[in-house]
Parts: structure tokens; sequence; C-alpha cells
């Protein structure tokens, strides 16, 4: 632990509108030295929906009730069911509607983004030097690094495919 202090002071700060300052890989190289086996092997696999290891419960559940959140909205807006039943979280709902209501795609998901670092900052809490601000900033840069794949110019490009497939099957369906 005691080698956290210099490892955890002397990475870059992550903020969710910005870029990864550093890649995952050359965060784990700088872990290397600094933290035994064991912790090591948990973020050198670790993913956003891990849920065993210090913080890790508790950002589990969370995970798990944004995603759940996303798919009743996700489904609700397409005309369907809510897969959950259980009412789910209501203030998160609320989080995540407000977060993604009106916005294009990549605007939606840098909202959610930030409700992501805003509930891992809650969960690290005061903790500076230990497994808990680790494993925090493990799991911030693996998110910054997911934002940091979208691809504008791909997204419009994929959107635009979509929808002249759509337009295909329309008008072959008007013909028939």
């Amino acid at each position: 632990m005691a080698s956290y202090y210099f490892l955890l002071s002397s990475l870059p700060m992550l903020r969710a509108e910005g870029k990864p300052p550093l890649t995952y890989a050359e965060f784990l190289e700088r872990c290397k030295s600094c933290v035994g086996a064991g912790r090591y092997a948990l973020l050198e696999s670790l993913t956003p929906a891990s849920d065993r290891g210090p913080l890790l419960a508790e950002w589990s559940k969370f995970y798990a009730a944004l995603e759940g959140e996303l798919t009743d909205l996700r489904n609700g807006r397409l005309g369907r069911q809510p897969q959950r039943r259980g009412g789910g979280d209501g203030a998160l709902r609320r989080e995540i509607s407000a977060a993604i209501e009106g916005k294009d795609p990549l605007e939606a998901e840098k909202a959610l983004l930030a409700l992501q670092f805003k509930k891992l900052d809650e969960l690290i809490g005061t903790h500076a030097f230990d497994d808990c601000a680790l494993i925090g900033y493990a799991l911030k840069l693996k998110l910054l690094e997911r934002k940091n794949r979208f691809d504008q110019k791909k997204g419009r490009t994929e959107m635009d495919r979509i929808l002249d497939g759509l337009q295909k099957q329309i008008l072959i369906g008007e013909r028939e």
C-alpha cells in the first residue's frame, strides 16, 4: 500500500469530458511494480461490469441498475414492455432520462459517462491512496477508453447505411 502514494499521485487526472491521458496498457505497466500480484490480476481483468474487489460490489449494483434502466427506457421508446419488473430505481431513471433526453447519441453517451464518473467519485469518497482509489481510477480510465472509441464520422456513415437499407425495404414493400 505504501507504493500507492507514488503511483496514485503520479497518475494524470481523468475528466469525463476529456480524452484518456494514457492507455489502459500504460496504466497497467505503471501498476506492475506498485501493486501485488492479486491486485494486478484484478486490474488486468477489470471491466465496467466487474463485481469483486474493493469498491466493485457497490459499483456493480449501480452499473447493473444503469444498464437495466437504459434497457427499459429504450424498450419504452420502441413501444415494448420493460424487461425488468419491480420498478427499478426511480431516481436513477430520472437522472438517466435527463442525461439522454433530446440529445444526439454521442452527446447522450457523454452525459451518461459524466453520470458514471459522478457515481465513481461518490464511491471513492475520501479514499486517496488505497485500493478504492486505484480501482476507481482504473474504472474511470476504462470508461474513457470506451468513449474515445466513438467516432462521429463512422457513426454517421453507419446510420446513413441503416437508413438507406430501411428506405429500400419501404420502397420494395410499397411496390408489392
